[in-house]
């Protein structure tokens, strides 16, 4: 069993308290581990040393800063499997998968220790005579960075590694349901020589939390996260107007046309509504069937969701892993209930498991309306509802009709169509004929209350700048 000391200034610091937050294994429920739960003193401590730290961070050319990037993508490489043993015993993952998120994290780390000689500013003309104007990119200062429990390894990383190539450091707070893998990253940054105060992470109660995000050194506010707690980073960025990057709920739509490859789609919807028990931002949430194909199309899913087991990953990891926490599993087997009651035909699943863990089975739901909750609502977990439209325009329609906007899906042979729904989807992202992945180099960002700003390439690197304009008279 783990224990973990808080790490900030550059080392694991002693608790200056006795409070601990308990990890469990959602697999089988017992104890993964303690971590030491920071006091305010202690998160005050970190944020003001990674303060001081910038100062210096920050006038270091950007190709130092990558190399320091570099170094430390290697330290996570050579640490994947201690990352991933960690992440596994808190996560539910197996250990294989749960490495190779620690080998991600290293790829998009060394990724964005490529902008190093990338990051612009602009010459722009004058209106006066004589007169040059410059913009600048420059740093923010120190960024608070909240963690999600579903991939907190690649998260992680996805949001330091851009803030700290464009000058920033960063205050960390992991999810207190995935806490341990954060500490074996943690010696990464130590193993790597990344200067003392550039990273530094704390696990905190939301209090404590609080005490940082509206600390007066914090600039931006960066989550993965709930609709509720982007409306609380919001309340915080108010205390020093600090910029916040949020990426909160989706309720990824996939639309499926007449002429879609219907055995590839089956297949690729189910594989990522079941992975990782469906607790992916962008997994398939509700599916949107021809009516000339739906009875064959939802057999497909049918064959295909009914063949996935669930269980331990620790002892098969072809099976489909636990959800975070009992109460998840409450809240979704409650939605699923409510959908049938509401006229949703049950196709499979939709049961409470006996025994330990928060395994849910794969489930679909057949029928669906577009005014059901489970098709307005996040289910985060392996649920699956189909409905079914009669043209492209009142698919679009519905898909659209939606307080979600983060990613969708469109599979189609018709190029006509596939641009018609590409000027037209309002979300973030559109993924023709293969469903979500977030590529490193795209823009991952939502519309409406799935976010502000965004995660990944050129984009999500300019997130943690901020703009400076010289007005040159010669």
């Amino acid at each position: 069993m783990q224990f973990e000391r808080n790490f900030y200034n550059g080392q694991f610091v002693e608790p200056a308290s006795d409070a601990l937050i308990a990890v469990y294994n959602p697999a089988d429920e017992t104890l993964a581990g303690h971590v030491s739960a920071a006091t305010a003193d202690e998160a005050i401590a970190a944020v003001d040393a990674a303060a001081i730290a910038q100062k210096t961070w920050g006038k270091l050319t950007s190709i130092e800063r990558a190399e320091h990037l570099r170094a430390f993508a290697d330290a996570l490489d050579s640490r994947a499997v201690a990352i991933g043993t960690a992440l596994a015993s808190e996560s539910g993952k197996s250990v294989s998968d749960a490495s190779n998120e620690a080998r991600y994290a290293a790829q998009i780390t060394r990724y964005h220790a490529e902008w190093a000689r990338r990051i612009e500013g602009e010459i722009i003309p004058s209106d006066t005579p004589d007169e040059n104007l410059f913009l600048h990119r420059e740093p923010i200062g120190v960024v608070a960075c909240l963690i999600p429990f579903n991939y907190p390894a690649y998260t992680l990383l996805r949001k330091i590694a851009p803030a700290l190539i464009a000058g920033n450091t960063v205050v960390i707070r992991p999810s207190n349901n995935t806490p341990l893998s954060a500490f074996e990253i943690a010696r990464a940054v130590a193993a790597a020589g990344i200067p003392a105060g550039v990273i530094n992470i704390l696990t905190m109660d939301h209090a404590t939390a609080a005490s940082v995000c509206t600390h007066k050194a914090v600039g931006l506010i960066t989550l993965t996260g709930s609709v509720n707690a982007g409306r609380i980073v919001l309340d915080y960025c108010k205390a020093n107007i600090a910029k916040p990057s949020l990426e909160l709920g989706g309720k990824t739509p996939a639309i499926i046309e007449a002429d879609a490859d219907l055995e590839k789609a089956a297949s690729a919807i189910v594989a990522s509504k079941t992975t990782h028990c469906g607790q992916l931002c962008t997994a398939v949430e509700r599916v949107y069937v021809h009516e000339s194909i739906y009875d064959r199309f939802l057999a497909l899913l049918k064959a295909k969701i009914s063949a996935v087991k669930f269980g331990d990953r620790a002892k098969d990891e072809s099976l489909m892993g636990p959800l975070v926490n009992a109460s998840s599993r409450k809240t979704i087997h409650a939605m699923v209930q409510r959908a049938v009651a509401d006229g949703a035909v049950l196709e499979t699943g939709g049961v409470l498991p006996e025994g330990a863990g928060h395994f849910y089975p794969p489930t679909l739901l057949g029928n669906c309306r577009q005014d059901m909750e489970i098709i307005q609502e996040e289910i985060f977990g392996p649920v699956l509802p189909v409905l079914k439209y009669r043209d492209i325009d009142e698919a679009l329609a519905m898909a659209n009709d939606h307080q979600f906007g983060l990613s969708s899906v469109l599979y189609t042979e018709n190029y006509r169509t596939a641009m018609k729904v590409a000027n037209a989807i309002e979300a973030g992202e559109l993924y023709v004929n293969r469903t979500p992945a977030d590529p490193y180099q795209g823009f991952h960002a939502g519309w409406k209350r799935s976010g502000l700003g965004g995660d990944d390439g050129k984009h999500g690197m300019l997130e943690f700048t901020q703009t400076r304009l010289v007005v040159m008279k010669y």
